[in-house]
């Protein structure tokens, strides 16, 4: 998720050559925006990092790439062990020069594009950590409730991500390396340059590929040995197809430009009445609602309406207490669901892509919606 937001696989490009086709554009920190469906210019190496080397950051003479950037004003740690006082252990990339090959991956775990992506990295870490890899999770929030460790625990051992997680809750380590995607991957060599960066989802083959080329570069140079093995966990993760033809759409009034049938950008309770032809890849809001800049928050009985075209729908959302919500297509009940977590719920998943008219029905008070993502 964003700045221009789109749902599907991207093609990679090492650093070098700079070749990126973007399907995800992710919110700068201090003011995010929104804009689904278009796809992003080709992009180069991260601003931040195209220059002179960054504190903290080493290289070696004579080596492609471009020196790495530390983890910079973490929040918080998960997945790194504790200390004597059961504190989280901190941990940095400079610990790891010389002696790891590192991935370093910026994430959010509401956000479907990386969820999709946290397969293929469980299985390399599974595959590749005894043999000197080291993946780095960057979590960097889009919305408020993802700050909260907590959260981030839960849906890290929701997922079975069990490699090291850094909270980047002011944006750092984001800063640091110029970074504008979720989720996007950089893959540092043993000698602490950056030599992969890959946008959002996609090419996991050529991703493992290069992996593979960095530990046994790695094992050259420590004079270890390297197993035989030409097979890519990445082929056993079963493929996941997407087909969104709508944009990621919110609720909240700093991002809410798709609202038709309110007053768009305004915080505040609005009272509004959903019309009977719905426009495609419009939201409409039908009884009070109360729009804050993240979330809106319905009173019981409101509902939401939004013509779409895509195979899934998925809703974040969260509630004070549970709240079940009815979702109906094209008029019919297809299953009630029961929001509680902040977190990523899935609305509708069908065989095949299509134009569909989706409603909600809420039952009760206390909740917060804040996005519409398609896949």
């Amino acid at each position: 998720m964003k700045a221009e937001y789109t749902i599907g696989a991207v093609v990679s490009g090492i650093v070098v050559s700079g070749l990126l086709f973007l399907f995800l554009v992710s919110p700068s920190p201090a003011a995010p925006t929104a804009a689904s469906g278009a796809q992003a210019p080709e992009a180069a190496l991260s601003p931040a990092l195209a220059g002179a080397p960054t504190q903290g950051s080493a290289s070696a003479p004579g080596t492609k790439g471009v020196p790495y950037a530390e983890i910079t004003d973490p929040s918080g740690f998960v997945n790194t062990g504790t200390n004597a006082d059961g504190s989280p252990k901190p941990i940095t990339i400079k610990q790891f020069i010389g002696k790891k090959v590192i991935l370093v991956d910026f994430l959010t775990y509401s956000c479907i594009n990386c969820q999709r992506t946290f397969p293929y990295l469980n299985a390399w870490y599974e595959k590749y950590k005894d043999q000197g890899l080291e993946i780095i999770g960057i979590h960097t929030p889009e919305f408020a409730f993802e700050k909260d460790i907590n959260n981030v625990r839960a849906a890290m051992q929701k997922f079975g991500i069990t490699h090291p997680i850094v909270l980047d809750n002011n944006y750092g380590t984001w800063n640091a390396y110029g970074n504008q995607y979720w989720p996007r991957k950089y893959l540092i060599d043993i000698h602490g340059n950056i030599v992969y960066d890959h946008v959002g989802e996609g090419a996991y083959d050529e991703t493992e590929m290069k992996i593979k080329e960095l530990l046994a570069e790695r094992a050259k140079a420590l004079g270890t040995d390297m197993p035989a093995d030409g097979s890519l966990a990445a082929s056993a993760v079963p493929a996941v197809s997407t087909a969104a033809g709508s944009p990621e759409t919110y609720f909240g009034s700093a991002r809410n430009q798709y609202l038709a049938n309110g007053a768009s950008g305004t915080a505040g309770k609005q009272t509004l009445s959903l019309p009977q032809t719905p426009a495609p890849n419009k939201l409409y809001l039908g009884g009070t609602w109360d729009i804050s800049s993240e979330y809106a928050a319905p009173e019981d009985g409101a509902s939401v309406l939004y013509r779409y075209n895509a195979k899934n729908v998925y809703l974040v959302a969260s509630a004070a207490a549970p709240v079940n919500v009815d979702v109906l297509q094209d008029g019919a009940l297809v299953r009630t669901v029961t929001i509680a977590a902040s977190t990523l719920y899935p609305l509708i998943e069908d065989a095949a892509a299509g134009e569909h008219t989706l409603l909600l029905r809420v039952k009760g008070t206390g909740l917060k919606l804040y996005t519409f993502t398609f896949g």
